[in-house]
Order: structure tokens, then C-alpha cells, then sequence
């Protein structure tokens, strides 16, 4: 087999496996309320018994946890802000006590998870489908984009030691590739050019929440998350940049929602 040809070796099965949840995704997306609620709640969950898995906890254990934090999730979305947070903080804090090994890495990174999927649905819930689907183009450009453009250009590498397929030519095809979802949004929301800006921060927030992950998967020893989606991994390999994102949106959604003149 040719170098050229394991370059693209997986791309009919990801393609495959994504277009799928393109199509599950975007009806949740579109359905909204209790469906999407559920929908995000249990992946939630079974990213987080994907860490537990990764860092080698007893499985029962990792089944425990990812319950939790599922439920955690779900409960959390249907309270008042202030009571939201500590359910959500909580359910890491459980699993920090009843690990033996990595319990930091299980702790930080649970948090962002229940804090992304909490942030999912918040801006499902107070923004509406159209900004739902601006988060989740910006963040698939970043990664379609940024795959092609990887692997078409080559050239040096992001970090080799923890992401050796990662270009700084797909990194920064990935930032152009969310300014123009952030410029076609501008043009059919009435927004200003602030939006391409805080969608190229976006995309640099999902590369971030790619790295960290790319980052743990190197610290414990592992590939892939899991096996549960063919040609990506695990729900944690595919949706990294996702969590990123939507922590990184959840921060500055208010400052930068919030007003009626924003992002004019």
C-alpha cells in the first residue's frame, strides 16, 4: 500500500460514520426541548464512562460514572442556574473519590464535559435552532476542513508527541474554514463582521478541547476512547473539539450574546 493511500485509508468509513451523526445531530438539533435534552444527556454520559474506561477504572465503576454524570446532565438543565452548577461539579467530585489512578485528569476533564453539554443546551434552549446550528458548522468546518486541507498540504506538524496527524496547514485551514460559516451566518443574521472573528475563537476553542483530549489518550496510553463509532473512535475522539466549543461559548455566550447590540 502506498503512502498516498493510507493517507485516506479511513475516509470512507469516517465519512460514513459522520454523515450518520450529521443526520441524528441535526434532528436533535432541530427537534429541540426534551429530545435534545436526552440526546445530549446521555452522550455526556457515555463520554464520561469513556474517561472512566480510558484510565482503566473497574468496569463497573466506569458504568456507575458515566450514569451519573448522565443524570447529572439531564437533571441539571431543568434547574436554576445556581443549583444547576454544583449538581454538575459534583458528579466529578464522586468520581474523584471512588478512583485510584488519574483521578485530576478524570475530575478536570468530567467537568468540562458536563459543562460543554450543559452549554449545548443552553444555547439550544435561549438561542434558538439557528445558533445551535452556527456552533455545530463552525466546529464540524473546523474539523472537515482542516482534515482535507492536513492532509492535501502536509507540511510541519502541530505537536507531534501527542497529535501526529495534525498539520499547521490543517490548523490553519480550520480557522478559515469557521470564517466563512461565521460570514455566511453574518449575511443571513444581521449580524456584524464580529461574528467571523468570534467564530474563527471558536474553532481555536475546539481545537483546544482536541489537544487536551489528544493530550490524555497519550498520558494514559490508549489510541481511541473506545470503539464505538467506526473510523473515529469514540464519542470522546469525535466530539473533542465539541467540548471545547461549547465551554468556550458557555464563558463568553453573555458578554457577547447578551446585549441587543452585540456582535453589530
Amino acid at each position: 500500500m502506498s503512502i498516498n493511500s493510507e493517507k485516506w485509508s479511513d475516509l470512507a468509513t469516517r465519512m460514513g460514520s459522520g454523515a450518520a451523526m450529521v443526520v441524528l445531530g441535526l434532528w436533535g438539533v432541530w427537534v429541540g426541548g426534551h429530545v435534545f435534552h436526552v440526546m445530549v444527556a446521555a452522550i455526556c454520559g457515555l463520554m464520561v464512562w469513556e474517561l472512566a474506561a480510558m484510565i482503566r477504572a473497574p468496569r463497573n465503576v466506569a458504568l456507575q460514572l458515566g450514569g451519573l454524570a448522565g443524570a447529572a446532565a439531564l437533571l441539571a438543565i431543568y434547574l436554576p442556574p445556581g443549583f444547576a452548577l454544583p449538581i454538575l461539579l459534583a458528579s466529578a467530585l464522586v468520581g474523584f473519590g471512588q478512583l485510584k489512578a488519574f483521578r485530576t485528569i478524570y475530575m478536570v476533564f468530567t467537568v468540562m464535559v458536563l459543562l460543554a453539554g450543559y452549554g449545548m443546551m443552553s444555547v439550544r434552549d435561549d438561542m434558538g435552532f439557528n445558533w445551535m446550528l452556527w456552533l455545530v458548522l463552525v466546529v464540524v468546518a473546523t474539523d472537515v476542513v482542516g482534515y482535507f486541507a492536513g492532509r492535501l498540504i502536509g507540511g510541519p506538524k502541530f505537536w507531534p508527541r501527542v497529535s501526529p496527524k495534525k498539520t499547521w496547514a490543517g490548523t490553519g485551514f480550520g480557522w478559515i474554514g469557521a470564517a466563512a460559516v461565521g460570514a455566511a451566518f453574518m449575511a443571513n443574521t444581521g449580524t456584524g463582521a464580529q461574528l467571523i472573528g468570534v467564530s474563527i475563537a471558536v474553532s481555536m476553542a475546539s481545537q483546544m478541547g482536541d489537544i487536551a483530549e489528544s493530550a490524555i489518550k497519550r498520558r494514559v496510553g490508549v489510541k481511541d476512547s473506545s470503539n464505538l463509532i467506526p473510523g473515529h473512535g469514540g464519542l470522546l475522539d469525535r466530539f473533542d473539539g465539541m467540548l471545547g466549543a461549547s465551554v468556550f461559548l458557555l464563558i463568553i455566550g453573555g458578554p457577547i450574546f447578551g446585549s441587543p447590540l452585540a456582535l453589530r
